[in-house]
């Protein structure tokens, strides 16, 4: 160890002789000491902040929707009488297709005050209308697409699981009180008692409810009836159609600019232009698609193809950007190493090049595409936020045209409902899109590493 002496002119104006060790801090070194534990500081504070931020955000979600994976229901049998459903006796499906959800949602009443009898539940406090309104009002529709789809249950006798209705199923869950029931003209009290029998004698309980994630989307009226299956198939479609436009247009476009285009003002313009465009707001492409795709080439609103093509175009500015990232963080040695042997451009592009800077192509395309999923403005103005009930046909019939929904739509739609059972649904259906973009995230990252090549 060696002190620094402080020499006339040179050292610091301590005067002359003075000796400053390098062991001892100076005034100046504690100051700077100091900015650096108040900014170690701060950092760990925004840290610690974003995190507690998120862990909040993410209970507030998880508590509120993981109850909409459950589901009350109760069995019990129903005669499917054939003076009622084939009044004829014809017993052919078109003649047994004329009965309305009507005449199924009587024999559900009838049954079901028929099995509270029979299982000795107290029922004559309870007004009839009390009783029949328990359960869903999705449930006739339900049971004639069952009789639809097997017309020998014709005067047979089935065992039946019927949803009950939104504020019962509420009430099981604690969303509903008896103190919130006074005040909702949806439910009543006596309704609230039978459901406490029913739950004593075992016949109506909370389920696993693989409906929510299978059924289309319910009216205001039947909010237990709701789910996530078109929302689900129409997103399917639509990544499936960003993947096959944005991913070879967009490789080839990065490679083109950043191995093989000249270096001069078209090119300089192309690339301030596509930065420009991957900051552009997203509801500017809803606009644009609502304009292109739907109002002059006269595409089907609420599509999958047009949602595909806005979707795209917001996309590829982001996948052409991190392609080029990739393929600029190859070394420059690679390039020239293979030139050196005789391999041509063409050659050394695709053989050397693209191999290594795939890891990162992978990784930013699956982040592009899991950003896409969770657009909601553009899709908003092309129609998606309509109610759609019924699944889009399989991609060989078309499909990509017909009517569909968007996980992210379909969590907009769901929250700006009134009914406490859909803002629960809104929140089982972030957890769904949450879901579906870990999976691509946790699928980036196991590609890069699997992929990637150390020099």
């Amino acid at each position: 160890m060696t002190d620094l002496t402080a020499t006339p002119g040179l050292g610091p104006s301590k005067g002359p002789g003075r000796r400053e060790s390098l062991l001892v801090p100076n005034a100046r070194m504690q100051k700077r000491n100091r900015f650096e534990t108040i900014f170690r500081s701060l950092g760990i504070f925004a840290i610690g902040a974003s995190l507690l931020i998120l862990a909040l955000m993410l209970f507030t979600i998880f508590r509120d929707g993981v109850s909409s994976f459950r589901q009350a229901k109760i069995t019990f049998p129903v005669a499917l009488e054939a003076s009622v459903l084939d009044p004829t006796g014809a017993g052919t499906r078109e003649e047994i297709a004329r009965q309305t959800t009507v005449a199924y949602g009587r024999l559900i009443g009838e049954s079901f005050e028929r099995a509270l009898t029979d299982a000795g539940i107290r029922i004559d406090d309870i007004p009839q209308k009390d009783i029949v309104g328990m359960i869903s009002k999705a449930a006739p529709g339900q049971l004639r697409a069952r009789v639809l789809g097997d017309t020998a249950l014709v005067g047979q006798t089935i065992e039946f699981h019927a949803m009950v209705g939104g504020r019962i199923d509420g009430y099981l869950k604690g969303r509903v009180t008896r103190q919130t029931a006074e005040r909702d003209s949806n439910v009543t009290l006596a309704q609230l008692d039978l459901t406490d029998r029913l739950v004593e004698a075992g016949l109506l309980r909370l389920e696993w409810n693989p409906d929510f994630l299978t059924n289309p989307d319910a009216s205001d009226q039947r909010p237990e009836a709701a789910g996530l299956g078109v929302a689900i198939l129409g997103s399917a479609y639509m990544m499936m159609l960003v993947l096959v436009m944005c991913v070879p247009v967009g490789v080839a476009a990065s490679i083109y600019l950043e191995e093989f285009a000249p270096k001069n003002r078209i090119t300089d313009v192309i690339e301030v232009n596509i930065a420009n465009l991957a900051a552009v707001p997203s509801i500017v492409y809803g606009i644009l698609g609502l304009a292109v795709f739907i109002n002059f080439m006269a595409f089907p609103q609420s599509s999958p193809m047009v949602g595909a093509l806005v979707l795209s175009l917001m996309t590829l500015p982001t996948i052409i950007i991190a392609t080029r990232s990739s393929i600029r963080a190859v070394p420059p040695s690679i390039r020239d190493a293979a030139l050196g042997v005789g391999a041509s451009k063409m050659q050394t592009v695709f053989h050397h090049v693209l191999p290594l800077a795939m890891p990162g192509i992978l990784t930013g395309t699956i982040l592009g595409l899991a950003s896409a999923l969770g657009e909601t403005a553009p899709l908003l103005l092309i129609g998606m936020v309509a109610f759609v009930s019924n699944y889009p046909a399989s991609p060989v019939d078309g499909g990509f045209l017909d009517p569909a929904s968007a996980l992210p739509v379909q969590v907009y739609s769901w929250a700006s409902r009134s009914d406490p059972a859909f803002i629960e649904r809104s929140n089982g259906a972030i957890i769904v899109l949450l879901v579906f973009l870990l999976v691509m995230n946790l699928t980036a990252i196991f590609l890069r590493r699997r992929f990637e090549r150390r020099w």
